[in-house]
């Protein structure tokens, strides 16, 4: 057999492996990218800004379709589901620069918010029990509250317009949030985090959020 012949013969042999296998490898590796771009993903925590519920380093599990399925890549919604609601924790690109940011959702459309010394009342009620102020409470989730560089700025009388939510961090005195950047569009909200799954000096845990 010459040179060339063999060389034939193992572009023939690739050839045929990729017809056999290949092509299955290449479907699922499309499949997992739209999983990961429409289902479900992580996310590693960069920052202090979500203590005590998030620390830095924490790997929290989204769920890409919570607020409706998208095409692959893009924003655009093609199944709705679930509205933002107080307290989802929600991954979203800053309106400021695009950076991926996970805060916390506190107030919706038609929300009054009052935030003073980093205590938040919606529509004239404090979400911190009497005896607990740094622990808030929306609906049946409980926030604790890291305050230790203080309440960072203050709210005042902010009605949240229909079709945009507050974000703000547990860790109030230490958060770039939307008291800097705004209010931010519900529509610009791709995950909603469902628990961390991996925690320094823990290893793998399951805190569900």
């Amino acid at each position: 057999m010459t040179h060339t012949e063999a060389n034939n013969g193992r572009t023939r042999g690739l050839r045929g492996w990729f017809m056999r296998e290949g092509r299955q490898l290449l479907v699922m590796l499309v499949l997992l990218a739209v999983a990961r771009t429409s289902l479900a993903n992580h996310y590693s925590v960069p920052s202090g800004s979500m203590e005590y519920t998030l620390m830095p380093g924490d790997h929290v599990a989204v769920d890409m379709s919570a607020y409706g399925l998208r095409v692959p890549f893009t924003d655009i919604t093609v199944v709705p589901r679930d509205d933002p609601g107080r307290g989802d924790i929600a991954v979203f690109k800053s309106p400021r620069d695009g950076v991926r940011l996970i805060k916390r959702v506190v107030a919706v459309g038609g929300d009054r918010v009052a935030l003073e010394d980093g205590h938040l009342s919606i529509n004239g009620q404090p979400l911190a029990e009497t005896g607990a102020p740094d622990v808030e409470h929306f609906g049946d989730r409980r926030a604790r509250l890291n305050l230790d560089m203080g309440g960072g700025p203050d709210i005042d009388g902010l009605v949240v317009p229909p079709g945009q939510v507050l974000v703000v961090g547990d860790h109030r005195g230490n958060s770039i949030d939307g008291r800097y950047f705004g209010l931010v569009p519900a529509s610009a909200l791709y995950a909603r985090a469902v628990g961390v799954f991996w925690r320094s000096g823990e290893g793998l845990v399951w805190k569900p959020l």
